[in-house]
């Protein structure tokens, strides 16, 4: 996944990080910095299901950025994409592509 991200951003030449507070409390796999410094926040996670710690430093940086979170993801390898009630978005990795 991170290669294909990597592709993806360099096509449309928009930069992919990875945030890590320096006191090592929240961290969020890639973070696509788009035009104007709109982000978009997303985590990988091995497993079908979604659960709560997997979008809490997803939420805490949805509150720190405010309007400039574009929009927040947690990719998954389950079957069914879709939008939880608090606005983050959980997308299954073979949707994505090859």
């Amino acid at each position: 996944m991170a290669l294909s991200l990597s592709v993806f951003c360099d096509a449309n030449a928009v930069p992919l990080r990875h945030l890590r507070t320096w006191s090592g409390d929240h961290e969020v796999d890639f973070i696509v910095i788009g035009p104007g410094g709109k982000v978009v926040a997303i985590e990988a996670k091995l497993g079908s299901t979604v659960r709560p710690a997997h979008v809490e430093h997803l939420a805490w940086l949805k509150d720190k950025l405010g309007d400039k979170l574009l929009d927040a993801v947690v990719v998954n390898t389950g079957t069914d994409a879709y939008r939880r009630k608090d606005g983050i978005a959980v997308v299954p990795l073979a949707l994505l592509g090859p």
